[in-house]
């Protein structure tokens, strides 16, 4: 253990180094010739380092500061919301915060989406859904229906039922077994479609894998309105219509996965109104508080509650913290700014620049696809454009950990470079970026992916 003394007054480097352990991180890559990247402050559509350096936060921190930074009126209306009631739980109880957002939060979603299950982020929402959606089956008479169909390459959360859902490899196997009854179908990647396998066919994966399963074993079908791993994979014209054909059909429930899609980040409040289709469930968070304090939610239809209003039934499930007040007070904050600053507005009305700034870049021989939806767009990076030949895993580390990652961030540039799938740029600014920012963000992008493509392609 460290003393007091040597806690004190050794540098945030140091300290980081010897005692945070980060999510998602090689943290043996850090050491004095490699900082960790210590950011300290951010305002509007910028963050800035230890050093004082600025970036353009293209990536909304992790696709969620979706007001931008530095709202303090957002974090006060927590502060005060503490001086009246700092916490109580929703277990068996209720307080006003919790109350008033899940109405306003019934109010926004789309059909008759009117219950609200609050939860402390993503991925808790996930694995309250799951566990949501058998438990009803089991309440309205078919205990057999626990299988979860999820898509290929999709990110759903950590927790061992949401990693069940998750179709990552390399996230997967260090943590068999887990919860059983993921099963995965193709997901909508159109630009890497197999040879005769038309758009049309993506929708019926899921029936066949339905059918596959025994329609009596399927609980429910999980999916994003726009995949984020793999890339910004936006759904075919009718997928989701049919989507949910299909689920009728079989008696399975259809969860619209939007825990980075709904709070407008594809220019609605969720991304089954950009897409047209009605879910059962709708998992979210971040974007909720524009991430200023942590929270989630499964929003449920009243056909997915009626049978827990009846006899003694219960939901067995919860987390201390589904529903802070404090929380709570902040996301109604947020929602005050979406409402009086018209940031979906702003979406609509500059997606399409954005996307055609993206666009541009397609001269550079390494841009093989670009993709995306509202302010969620993603960049694949090919070997040969012609060919779309992908880079191996090694050329892959090569480029995006070896170069893209650092370069981009030492020119100012907050973005993903990931190869959950294919290789690809992810970029996911604040919701009240503008030309401005899509400007600044293009002066970095050209320069680096036109030395990417000198040194991986020659």
């Amino acid at each position: 253990m460290a003393t007091t003394h040597q806690t004190a007054t050794a540098s945030l480097q140091e300290q980081a180094r010897r005692h945070l352990w980060m999510h998602f991180s090689r943290m043996g890559a850090y050491d004095d010739a490699h900082e960790i990247p210590i950011i300290t402050r951010g305002d509007g559509c910028y963050v800035w380092d230890e050093h004082g350096k600025r970036y353009l936060d293209g990536l909304s921190a992790l696709f969620c500061v979706n007001i931008g930074h530095g709202r303090h009126d957002v974090a006060q209306a927590g502060a005060d919301q503490a001086k009246e009631l700092g916490f109580f739980t929703t277990w068996s109880y209720a307080h006003p915060r919790a109350i008033e957002l899940a109405a306003r939060i019934a109010r926004l979603a789309p059909g008759d989406l009117n219950r609200v299950f609050f939860t402390s982020g993503g991925g808790e929402s996930v694995e309250s859904a799951i566990k949501l959606v058998r438990h009803y089956h089991k309440l309205t008479g078919h205990p057999n229906k626990t299988k979860i169909i999820a898509r290929e390459t999709a990110y759903h959360g950590t927790t061992l039922g949401a990693l069940a859902a998750t179709g990552i490899t390399n996230l997967r196997q260090p943590y068999e077994p887990f919860t059983p009854g993921g099963c995965h179908v193709a997901n909508t990647n159109l630009y890497r479609l197999a040879p005769g396998y038309g758009a049309e066919n993506l929708a019926e994966a899921f029936a066949r894998r339905i059918e596959f399963e025994g329609p009596d074993t399927v609980a429910a079908v999980i999916a994003e309105p726009v995949q984020n791993a793999g890339g910004c994979l936006t759904p075919p014209d009718g997928y989701f219509q049919r989507l949910r054909e299909i689920c009728d059909e079989h008696d399975v429930l259809l969860i619209s996965d939007e825990v980075i899609c709904s709070w407008g980040r594809l220019g609605e409040y969720f991304g089954a109104e950009r897409y047209g289709y009605q879910p059962d469930l709708i998992t979210t968070a971040k974007g909720l508080t524009s991430s200023y304090a942590p929270m989630g939610a499964v929003i449920a239809t009243d056909r997915v509650m009626e049978p827990f209003l009846q006899g003694s039934a219960s939901f067995a499930h919860g987390f201390t913290w589904g529903g802070h007040p404090m929380c709570a007070a902040v996301a109604m904050a947020n929602l005050d700014v979406f409402e009086h600053e018209g940031i979906l507005e702003n979406v609509r009305e500059h997606e399409p620049a954005f996307r055609a700034m993206l666009e541009s870049l397609r001269d550079l021989p390494i841009v093989g696809d670009v993709r995306g939806a509202g302010y969620f767009q993603a960049i694949e990076l090919v070997k040969d454009r012609e060919t779309r030949q992908t880079f191996s895993a090694e050329e892959s580390e090569t480029l995006l950990r070896g170069f893209l990652s650092g370069a981009l961030f030492e020119r100012g540039l907050i973005c993903r470079a990931d190869d959950r799938g294919d290789p690809v740029i992810q970029l996911a600014p604040p919701l009240i970026a503008g030309p401005e920012q899509f400007a600044e963000i293009e002066a970095v992008l050209r320069p680096v992916l036109e030395e990417a493509s000198a040194r991986m392609l020659g």
